[in-house]
């Protein structure tokens, strides 16, 4: 079934060099400017995970998620191959490398409200080979959690005002269905 708005004219509210808000029909939504996606990265290594935690400014606090970063958002990198923009991401942020990647798929964040996508690629075989942190404007805590102990862990950072990405339903999932689900 196709909603009465999907046909009708679309409208540019507001643009900004990484944000445009739009408007079809009575539907606004907001979506990246200029085709950028993000690439999401599952850093496994043995029974660990590999997590970030970092303040965002639309949160007002620090958030617990996947490894992340856009594709493309650079001048002259518009069509950048998702899996180059997660290797560096992943080194960036976590000081990780990946011998074996596998692309997941591509996954929308909040289809009701915007229109980002996201390619997800599994990494292993991880090898230290940075600090990470991430850039120079960036302060990104790394963390390594045994897969056993993260349903604590998300619970001790959400007690600590942590706030926790959607995309850790992908590790937690599981453990929240419950034994009947």
């Amino acid at each position: 079934m196709t909603p009465d708005d999907a046909d009708a004219p679309e409208e540019v509210m507001w643009a900004g060099r990484f944000i445009t808000a739009r408007r079809r029909g009575k539907w606004e939504y907001a979506e990246r400017a200029r085709g950028i996606r993000a690439a999401v990265i599952l850093p496994l290594d043995g029974n660990d995970v590999i997590l970030v935690e970092q303040y965002r400014v639309p949160l007002g606090c620090n958030c617990l998620e996947l490894p992340a970063g856009l594709i493309g958002d650079e001048d002259g990198s518009e069509n950048e191959d998702p899996l180059d923009a997660a290797h560096r991401e992943l080194i960036e942020e976590t000081g990780y490398s990946a011998a074996k990647w596998e692309n997941l798929g591509d996954y929308f964040s909040s289809p009701g409200m915007v229109s980002e996508s996201f390619t997800l690629l599994r990494a292993s075989e991880l090898t230290k080979v940075d600090e990470g942190g991430g850039v120079a404007d960036e302060e990104i805590i790394v963390h390594r959690v045994n897969r056993a102990d993260l349903e604590q862990f998300v619970a001790d950072a959400r007690a600590r005002g942590v706030a926790i990405d959607v995309k850790m339903l992908l590790l937690l999932g599981a453990a929240m269905g419950g034994k009947n689900g």
